[in-house]
């Protein structure tokens, strides 16, 4: 499944904006074959907007979630993207998949906030697994600083994810996250891993970009650079299967070891 990656950190503030740039995005991925455009964590709003993250939060099934599923439907692929999502007074860091034909498939809310400024502003989500079936694939979400915890992308790959895709905002030091945590959090566990990152400088945030696609062999298919860019890579069914069964980590587990781990 071809799969478009959109390292771009929008224009923060403006939700009509960063429809736009998803719009112009999802017309290239289509146009070069993606069958799923991943846009980073609270690309709908911004990541660094304070307060404004609660005036812009929306429920998973809200006005911009219906402009999404819009923007899938006319161009022919699906479309995971980062968001505010307001369930009543609470706020949570949510991550949403819709569907070529429109269909909101799956909605993530980030289990693991990462410093003071999400704490202050995120309630933490309670469900470690999420996916949906996709191009022949079972895609999972997760959401940037989740993706460092092992115990996460673990049960994802029990769960069955062939493909994980992480909507991110990794900043600056962090960037050996992206460089090298990630093609070993695919090797490890036997899927691919898309991880896309926001970019450039956002209020006291320097993104780092380098989104990648990263195989179960270790190997990243793609890999951005430091400015907006969209990368596209493959995740392929049958080297998956092949991987699997030459490394054979899940089936050699003996989770009897591990219950001092919980």
């Amino acid at each position: 499944m071809r799969t478009a990656l959109l390292q771009s950190s929008g224009r923060p503030g403006s939700v009509a904006e960063n429809l736009k740039v998803l719009d112009a995005a999802a017309g290239r991925a289509a146009a070069a074959g993606a069958l799923l455009l991943a846009a980073p964590e609270m690309f709908l709003t911004g990541y660094a907007i304070g307060d404004d993250i609660g005036r812009l939060a929306e429920p998973a099934d809200g006005d911009s979630a219906d402009a999404i599923a819009d923007i899938a439907g006319r161009h022919g692929l699906a479309i995971a993207y980062g968001y505010p999502e307001r369930d009543g007074e609470t706020v949570f860091n949510s991550a949403q998949m819709i569907s070529a034909e429109g269909i909101r498939l799956a909605n993530y809310r980030k289990t693991h906030l990462f410093g003071c400024f999400e704490r202050d502003h995120f309630t933490p989500g309670g469900q470690p697994v999420v996916q949906a079936e996709l191009g022949g694939l079972t895609v999972g979400l997760m959401i940037c600083y989740d993706v460092e915890f092992p115990e996460n992308v673990r049960a994802h790959a029990l769960a069955g994810t062939d493909l994980l895709v992480v909507p991110t905002a990794q900043m600056h030091p962090f960037q050996f996250v992206a460089e090298s945590m990630i093609p070993v959090r695919a090797w490890e566990n036997q899927l691919y891993v898309a991880y896309v990152n926001r970019v450039g400088q956002e209020g006291e945030f320097d993104f780092v970009g380098l989104s990648a696609l990263a195989g179960p062999d270790g190997v990243a298919r793609a890999r951005a650079g430091r400015g907006e860019e969209l990368v596209f890579a493959d995740a392929d069914p049958a080297f998956l299967a092949a991987s699997r069964e030459a490394n054979p980590y899940l089936k050699d587990r003996r989770p009897g070891l591990y219950g001092s781990l919980v």
